[in-house]
């Protein structure tokens, strides 16, 4: 009886290795995530999230933020805030993280000010505005890309939505810091119905 046992046991932890080197023999596939779909848009495209839509409006670039009538908060490089918009279906939209990735694979995420870290949305047929603010370096604001990325706690279909906020090279990077605004002031999050 106790043979029966041990034997189970390493053929099991055998098939567990061999399952480990079949999936690394095919190294393109390792880090392929095939159980994610993602979305890609614009600025100003109305992206599918589930049964529910996100619009990123606009992207302004500023030397400082300024949150609920506090002291200006300064940087030494800027501030992009994104301004976008949700709508709610009736599915659950579950949670969200938002990043901003550049071109050189540099990621930032949002700064604390604007509480939540990803796309916030309202009760099923209300839309909600809000908008996510990142500090970044001037150096390397070219290729800017809005990433909301589902947080996934069973290995289910997720979806990810994936912005494209019209930065394509350093000159016009060079442009936005040149002229970014003194301040932005974070507009408070406005819910409507859809």
């Amino acid at each position: 009886m106790k043979l029966y046992r041990t034997s189970t046991v390493l053929v099991g932890v055998l098939f567990v290795l061999l399952g480990g080197l079949t999936r690394l023999a095919t190294p393109e596939k390792v880090y392929d995530s095939e159980n994610r779909e993602i979305v890609h848009g614009t600025i100003g495209e109305t992206l599918k999230y589930r049964d529910s839509t996100i619009t990123v409006h606009r992207m302004k670039v500023a030397k400082a933020y300024v949150y609920n009538d506090d002291k200006p908060v300064e940087t030494n490089g800027a501030f992009v805030a994104v301004e976008y918009e949700t709508v709610r279906g009736t599915q659950d939209v579950g949670s969200n993280d938002a990043t901003l990735t550049t071109d050189d694979g540099t990621e930032y995420r949002p700064v604390a000010a604007t509480i939540v870290n990803g796309a916030d949305f309202a009760e099923p047929g209300f839309a909600r505005s809000g908008s996510l603010v990142f500090e970044v370096n001037t150096a390397d604001l070219d290729g800017l890309t809005l990433n909301f990325v589902t947080i996934q706690f069973w290995t289910v279909l997720t979806q990810d939505v994936s912005v494209d906020l019209g930065v394509p090279d350093e000159k016009v990077a060079q442009q936005l810091v040149d002229t970014a605004a003194p301040e932005y002031v974070i507009p408070k999050s406005v819910t409507r119905v859809a």
